[in-house]
């Protein structure tokens, strides 16, 4: 027996539904594979309408995924319509132009029955460490290069499970065993999550979502808007340069604030590009949603109707909106930038709830070599960590230091980097004086440093942003530290590259800082002792840039009494 249920009912359900997602997305982080998922949280979890519509997503994931996986269920439907779906059907794509933008990204969607009606649809994104496709991060120039690439193909028929398509699958990876694996567990996350839904709808007598959709949308989306409205009206500019490859990457931003939403048009940004650093739009959406979101639609959950407020457009061929067959697989690199782009627009009409800018691109290492010496082509690792750089501070609190944002991924332990390869970590720290100075210190980077304990070289791979163009501060605050990648012989590598190492040479790693706000004479006596006690400012910084003097008697015995 069904039943309409209340506004309280539809409440408790909506909250119900963001449990039921997150328990999907702690079920496939908890059996990944692979250790961007398990260790970072790389990975996206929801739960869809029969129209497509994004009812909830887990909090554990990243809006990267998050934003795609809202639009790729859209596609599923569009590729198999749900006249033609049955109970027991798993899709799979990971196109990455219906997917999350690069090809290394699977998504599964499964389609939900009770008594022979499909009620809605669960979804999960997901990294796998390699499926193909050229070795190193930076070395591809055509999306043919990167790996398998699979449409949108029913996966599982009726509960059977298309072993062709999974040998397919298995036939195209370094890893076939944990990419294997990985697929199923993105099968099971989807199951636990549509039997929470149908625990759900039983307890309270209800045999479809459609009320309950549209009332998430619908007020999702209207608390969007009433913020919206509070803004002034108009269209504010900004601009960004990122290191690129052979020569920098000009992003342009126009923003227009209306009563019907923001709109961020992108003319001027630069073309797309031979090396992978190109975007397919849904990535550059993602990312534009969320930085804006982050500053008018605090507090709102994200879902179909949160997000519709927010639009994007670009002409075809700039590099925030690539074509086929472009180079995608390190679309990070520009998709990444977009919340500091946006915050350059919104910073000029709201400049106290918009941050400096961050490091924004995640820092990760990934490395590969032998695992014996002498070296054996059949017993070889390939492993890969996240790290992270500085966020930049916002005009009342510092930046957040060693932080993922705006991706949301972890950093990995660094234990688990080493059990799965050769390598060892002999420093991981904050780096002292990456932060931006200011009243408000930007976030600080991280000093690494890595040696292979194999008397055998191996393969670094980087593909790195800011080391050339530093996260700029704001309000009289200063820029933060350029990225640095070196090795201890003395070399200094290229932020995009793939570099063999030597044995006994260590690798330096130091990711860059966010950038400060206001200027740092202002800043608390109290807050640069602090700094200065623990570390992370140097006793000349506190000097010549703070104007704290650690010599001072009165600046001593603050310094003694913070630490």
């Amino acid at each position: 027996m069904t039943r309409s249920p209340s506004l309280i009912d539809k409440q408790v359900m909506w909250n119900r539904l963001v449990s039921i997602v997150e328990e999907q997305a702690q079920t496939l982080q908890r059996t990944a594979f692979s250790i961007i998922v398990r260790e970072s949280g790389d990975l996206a979890a929801g739960v869809f309408d029969t129209r497509g519509r994004m009812l909830a997503q887990a909090v554990t994931g990243t809006p990267g995924h998050v934003n795609t996986m809202a639009l790729n269920v859209g596609h599923v439907i569009a590729a198999h319509p749900v006249e033609t779906m049955k109970d027991g059907d798993v899709y799979i794509t990971n196109d990455p132009w219906l997917g999350t933008g690069h090809t290394n990204d699977f998504c599964i969607t499964t389609p939900v029955f009770r008594s022979g009606e499909l009620v809605g649809l669960f979804a999960c994104n997901a990294h796998l460490m390699d499926i193909g496709g050229v070795l190193g991060p930076s070395q591809s120039t055509d999306l043919y290069m990167e790996g398998l690439i699979i449409p949108i193909l029913k996966l599982v028929d009726g509960g059977a499970v298309n072993e062709t398509l999974m040998a397919i699958i298995r036939s195209n990876t370094r890893l076939p065993v944990e990419t294997e694996g990985d697929v199923y567990a993105m099968i099971a996350c989807n199951d636990v999550g549509a039997a929470g839904l149908h625990a759900m709808m039983d307890e309270f007598g209800i045999g479809r979502l459609d009320e309950l959709a549209d009332h998430i949308v619908d007020t999702s989306r209207e608390a969007v808007l009433n913020n919206i409205r509070k803004l002034p009206q108009g269209t504010w500019r900004s601009e960004l340069t990122l290191d690129g490859y052979d020569e920098p990457v000009l992003l342009r931003a126009a923003l227009t604030i209306a009563e019907t939403g923001i709109h961020v048009d992108f003319t001027g940004t630069s073309p797309i590009v031979q090396q992978n650093i190109n975007v397919p739009i849904c990535y550059t959406l993602a990312y534009t949603a969320f930085g804006i979101g982050c500053v008018v639609a605090r507090g709102i959950p994200n879902n179909a109707g949160s997000l519709e407020p927010i639009t994007v457009s670009s002409p075809a061929g700039t590099i925030v909106n690539a074509s086929k067959p472009a180079a995608v697989v390190a679309r990070h690199i520009v998709g990444l930038m977009m919340p500091d782009l946006v915050f350059g627009c919104l910073r000029q009409i709201l400049p106290d709830r918009v941050p400096a800018e961050g490091a924004g691109v995640l820092w990760g290492i990934i490395a590969s070599g032998p695992r014996t010496s002498p070296p054996r082509a059949d017993d070889q690792y390939r492993v890969g960590i996240i790290t992270t750089g500085g966020m930049g501070a916002l005009p009342f609190r510092d930046g957040l230091s060693a932080t993922g944002y705006p991706s949301g991924v972890r950093g990995g332990p660094v234990e688990i980097f080493e059990s799965m390869s050769t390598l060892v970590f002999w420093r991981k720290q904050y780096r002292t004086d990456s932060g931006g100075a200011g009243a408000f210190r930007g976030g600080l980077g991280q000093q690494i440093e890595i040696e292979n304990a194999l008397d055998e070289p191996f393969v670094f791979y980087s593909s790195f942003e800011r080391t050339k163009f530093a996260a700029r501060g704001g309000g009289g605050g200063h820029d933060g530290a350029l990225g640095v990648i070196r090795t201890s012989s003395g070399e200094r590598l290229a932020g995009k590259g793939t570099f063999s190492i030597d044995a006994g040479t260590r690798l330096h790693i130091e990711s860059p800082g966010g950038g400060g706000v206001g200027d740092p004479r202002r800043r608390s006596r109290e807050a640069v002792a602090r700094d200065l006690a623990h570390g992370l400012i140097s006793a000349d910084a506190a000097r010549d840039v703070y104007g704290f003097d650690p010599e001072d008697p009165g600046c001593r015995t603050l310094t003694a009494t913070v630490r």
